[in-house]
């Protein structure tokens, strides 16, 4: 099948790419510049203090139901991928009989089965993304709570706050970056019905996480209250 009927939807799934990569380039320098413009650079530093609180105030109690309702919201969303891969993998089987419905609104792009297998193979690898980040997610997190409870006063160099912190951290990066590419799959599930609706939910996205990744600001906190 000769490239050239693919040109529409190669380009916008570049631009969408572009738009994507352009943003997290950006906010990641706003972090840099301001360490607390993120909610994600907020939430390390809470993580932070929390864990030298919880270590040095002996709360134990509080450290368990923390990580086990951390642990039980991973565990839905690595399930919940998983649901979503069976889900794909159907769609697969079932394209020359949806083709009508699904190419209904799709004026630009290929409408070839190479294009549509192409399109379902990407949905599926950032599906495994998600999965995999939030079972790693739920790893580190049992991790902590054992680190968590270790008494300061048993004087282990390794296990320190500090030292457990940077593993709490650890998993909420990999939690941040399941949620990532659920929030990925948006565009690509509706590159299933064209490019131009790539294009589209891809500059939404954006949109809706300018607002969800800025930490709100103090004045305007203040003035709220």
């Amino acid at each position: 099948m000769p490239l050239a009927n693919f040109l529409t939807d190669l380009a916008a799934f570049a631009g969408s790419s572009g738009l994507l990569l352009a943003y997290h380039v950006w906010l990641r320098r706003k972090e840099i510049r301001d360490p607390a413009y993120t909610v994600q650079a907020v939430n390390r530093l809470a993580r932070v203090a929390w864990v030298d609180s919880v270590m040095r105030e002996g709360r134990d109690i509080l450290a368990v139901q923390t990580l086990r309702n951390s642990t039980m919201a991973a565990t839905f969303l690595a399930s919940t991928a998983v649901l979503m891969i069976i889900g794909v993998l159907t769609l697969s089987g079932q394209g020359d009989k949806l083709e009508a419905t699904w190419h209904a609104v799709n004026f630009l792009g290929a409408k070839h089965p190479e294009i549509w297998t192409v399109k379902l193979l990407l949905l599926l690898v950032d599906l495994f993304v998600a999965f995999f980040s939030f079972t790693m997610s739920i790893r580190v997190f049992n991790h902590v709570g054992y680190l968590i409870n270790v008494p300061l006063a048993k004087g282990h160099a390794a296990i320190t706050p500090g030292h457990v912190a940077i593993h709490l951290n650890r998993a909420g990066r990999f939690y941040g970056l399941g949620m990532r590419a659920y929030y990925f799959a948006v565009p690509l599930l509706f590159w299933l019905f064209g490019p131009l609706l790539l294009a589209g939910a891809s500059v939404g996205l954006v949109m809706v996480l300018y607002r969800l990744d800025r930490a709100p600001q103090l004045a305007k906190a203040a003035g709220a209250e």
